[in-house]
């Protein structure tokens, strides 16, 4: 699929920004705008590492950045400061974009003046209890490395949120992204999203086995 075939489907100045990166999309990419990622679906993503995730979420994420504030939430700070210094290259000239990883006891009220907003799990839990105001205004929910909701540590804080948002949050959009989930059809049936499954990847993953400085490949 061509980037050109969803020009009518994205705001004018974020396809302008896309189509200067993207010409093709990539197998995933394409499954999950044909199954109504442009038109508000809740959608899980389990495909390799490098096979272009984050893309689905950033379509998710500008194309209604208009109705309303996105949160993005990742599981480790180092990821959130990543993510925010990509997004805000790129779009800074476009909508407000704001990194909240610090302080858990504060409702962080400046967050009212943007966007676009990055944080851990941890932090967006912190946000909830302080009865943030401007989390009514939420439309899209990105959340990368889903599959932690199996993690002992922090896998019942992630699960409990999710909960939460869907209960706050009924209009929301849900992007799950995860390169391994082991049971991506009950979790996708408890997002009430659509599943998106691609074996796809940028490199070829070949076996093999190392012994004397040499591999032999399967």
């Amino acid at each position: 699929m061509l980037i050109t075939e969803i020009k009518q489907e994205l705001p004018e100045k974020i396809y302008k920004i896309l189509e200067k990166e993207i010409k093709e999309f990539r197998p995933c990419q394409e499954k999950a705008i044909k199954q109504g990622l442009l038109k508000g679906k809740n959608q899980l993503i389990c495909t390799p590492t490098a096979s272009g995730k984050t893309l689905v979420g950033e379509l998710a994420i500008t194309n209604n950045i208009q109705k309303g504030k996105a949160l993005y939430i990742v599981p480790l700070k180092a990821l959130a400061n990543e993510k925010f210094k990509d997004f805000k290259k790129k779009y800074d000239h476009l909508f407000n974009i704001a990194l909240s990883i610090g302080d858990l006891d504060s409702a962080d009220p400046y967050l009212d003046k943007y966007s676009l907003i990055f944080c851990t799990a941890e932090k967006l839990d912190s946000l909830i209890r302080h009865n943030a105001p401007w989390l009514s205004q939420i439309k899209t929910v990105v959340i990368d490395e889903i599959h932690l909701m199996n993690d002992m540590s922090r896998g019942p804080t992630l699960e409990i949120l999710i909960t939460i948002l869907k209960k706050i949050l009924p209009n929301m959009q849900l992007i799950g992204l995860s390169a391994t989930i082991g049971n991506p059809k009950e979790l996708a049936q408890w997002l009430e999203a659509e599943l998106i499954i691609d074996n796809w990847r940028p490199v070829k993953l070949e076996k093999g086995t190392y012994f004397n400085g040499e591999i032999e490949f399967e």
